[in-house]
């Protein structure tokens, strides 16, 4: 039996999160500068994203670029913005195809214009596809997404618009930049490193949390279904007790 066909269709995570690490390792393992590992990652990005829209996972959200990989090497950070729209235009009608929705969080607005103006075609031209919506973390950080939410309420307190004593977790929640989407179920971090990196800290708050030491080039499909089944032998309590759960 296969990875795939042992994966329980009835219980696949609704959202997953992935921390696409180790590019930069792979490439220098070759001999190579990063980029060349950044452009192999293409081909795991693919991949990923196929198997999932295949399986029937609803959400897909990628770690691609945070904002403190803005203080990386020009050369490197340049590289990697050409390498983003020129796999945005190659990847538009493989989306198209899939039934991928495509979308986008982070400060966007700190985007070179020619990569934000192709991510708006992208995701315009996708917008009427109804399977699984891919989103692209740019430019991201939870602890920015945190501040931004907090300034946001906190203009609305001053504007009378909100009452202080109104403020809870679910206001909250709907002013990050995931309040169309449900939490992660579960985040796959590749490359063997145990961190989260400032991504998605308050919605990863009951994700379940899955390490693999393959780096992010060498990750596809067989590698996802494997992460996949480990989520589902887990028990999900949530605060409660197994006995709740079993009652």
């Amino acid at each position: 039996m296969s990875d795939k066909d042992k994966i329980i269709k009835e219980r696949l995570p609704a959202h997953i999160a992935i921390i696409m690490d180790g590019n930069g390792r792979w490439a220098k393992k070759r001999g190579n500068l990063r980029i060349f590992g950044h452009q192999n990652a293409v081909a795991a990005v693919r991949d990923t994203v196929e198997a999932c829209a295949e399986l029937g996972v609803e959400y897909l959200t990628l770690y691609a670029f945070s904002t403190e990989n803005w203080n990386r090497p020009k050369f490197e950070v340049d590289a990697l913005m050409s390498l983003l729209v020129q796999t945005i235009l190659k990847e538009r009608d493989t989306l198209k195809k899939n039934n991928v929705k495509l979308n986008a969080i982070g400060n966007l607005k700190s985007l070179p214009s020619e990569v934000k103006a192709q991510l708006d075609d992208t995701i315009d031209y996708t917008s009427v596809n109804t399977g699984l919506t891919l989103t692209l973390a740019l430019s991201y950080s939870s602890r920015w997404e945190i501040i931004e939410a907090v300034e946001t309420i906190a203009r609305k307190v001053e504007n009378g618009d909100v009452k202080a004593g109104d403020i809870d977790e679910d206001m909250f929640s709907k002013h990050l930049t995931t309040f169309n989407m449900p939490d992660p179920d579960l985040m796959i971090r590749t490359s063997g490193e145990y961190r989260i990196s400032n991504f998605l800290l308050w919605q990863l708050a009951y994700a379940e949390l899955y390490f693999t030491d393959t780096l992010w080039p060498d990750f596809r499909r067989d590698d996802l279904y494997k992460a996949i089944i480990d989520y589902q032998q887990r028990e999900r309590r949530f605060g409660k007790t197994s006995e709740q759960l079993s009652n």
